[in-house]
């Protein structure tokens, strides 16, 4: 049964949480605009519950906690009940009375994992973006990211059985990979099956990864669209085209900014079939680019190469402060939720700016 989000316990409470969060906190706009999206969420929420039982955490609550977890960088739930706990900032934000509990760290999980089966988080990202001064999209950049899997690289075994059997310490056999061949066709992790052995480049050490990848609107820097999928050599480009998809119904023209990895004839061709022009740095380095002249001489085209790159600061943000360098999921499906949400945090400490500045 899904809990209600008001707030208790401050019936014989001297102290005032409205009062002790000054006026000016960055934290005011950015709960005035996540409020007022959770309300446009609210069907959706309702179809995740059972009319009957005992209530749970209201996912309003969650989700705000979350935010908290994902703004201030904080790597357990364990740490963020803490938090939780004794700092009234965060209980101001997340909307539970000075006098209550805080959640133990394993409801805390156990009531999040129902926001994990469901579509919340590009929701949430959605109804985020539906802010009346971010709506006029026109020019967009995509970019690829590696998302490290929340799995050792000694769970990389082969499909067929073949391997070492399990050490009678009840610890980790110890494995020497030196000499073996190992590929995604032949071996799959027993932890995570979904991740994927994948190298960012030449001299770089392979890794059980994931690939995330954001769709960015060139005017304010926000990310419109976030996806994740499996990491193989093809996956940037089959992204890219299904991010964008959704904005090929306007009349205007718009344009999709891109790096060298989606210089290809297969996927411009299909850019320009869905109506968008596409503005892709040219790969010439021993071949022919599928960018010509009809595109490289607009100046258009320049400023895309160079506002494309600002995409590396919302990743950069993601990985860094909201922890998704290195999932704590499993599953395509759980990174991929983890990964579209941290992407909403980060509109979310950018929006209140954007709107004064354009207000």
């Amino acid at each position: 049964m899904r809990g209600g989000d008001v707030r208790t316990g401050e019936l014989f409470s001297y102290v005032d949480l409205e009062a002790r969060v000054r006026e000016d906190h960055p934290l005011r706009a950015i709960r005035q605009i996540v409020n007022e999206a959770l309300v446009l969420l609210e069907q959706d929420f309702a179809a995740l519950y059972s009319p009957i039982g005992r209530p749970s955490i209201a996912p309003e609550k969650l989700l705000r906690a979350m935010l908290l977890q994902a703004f201030y960088s904080i790597r357990s739930e364990r740490l963020l009940m803490e938090r939780l706990e004794y700092d009234l900032l965060f209980r101001w934000f997340v909307d539970i009375g000075i006098d209550d509990p805080a959640w133990d760290h394993s409801v805390f999980s156990k009531n999040r994992d129902r926001l994990l089966d469901g579509d919340i988080a590009a929701k949430f990202l959605g109804v985020i973006l539906s802010q009346p001064k971010v709506k006029r999209l026109l020019h967009f950049s995509v970019d690829g990211t590696l998302i490290e899997a929340w799995a050792s690289m000694k769970s990389f075994k082969p499909k067929d059985g073949s391997d070492e059997p399990p050490s009678e310490s009840g610890r980790n056999a110890e494995a020497d990979f030196h000499g073996e061949k190992r590929s995604n066709e032949t071996h799959a992790s027993t932890t995570d099956p979904d991740a994927k052995l994948y190298r960012k480049g030449k001299g770089k050490e392979a890794k059980l990864s994931f690939m995330g990848h954001g769709l960015m609107e060139n005017r304010h820097g926000l990310l419109v669209n976030a996806y994740l999928t499996k990491a193989t050599g093809y996956a940037e480009r089959i992204a890219a085209l299904h991010m964008i998809e959704r904005f090929c119904d306007r009349p205007q023209a718009i344009t999709l900014g891109a790096d060298k990895a989606y210089d290809t004839k297969d996927f411009v061709r299909d850019l320009r079939s869905m109506k968008v022009t596409p503005h892709v740095a040219q790969n010439v380095n021993g071949r022919r680019s599928a960018i010509d002249g009809r595109t490289t001489r607009h100046p258009g085209y320049k400023v895309s190469l160079r506002i494309r790159k600002r995409i590396e600061e919302a990743f950069g943000w993601i990985k860094t402060v909201a922890g998704q360098d290195k999932t704590k999921f499993r599953g395509r499906d759980r990174v991929g939720w983890a990964f579209t949400f941290a992407a909403a945090a980060y509109n979310l400490v950018r929006l209140p700016k954007l709107m004064t500045e354009t207000g």
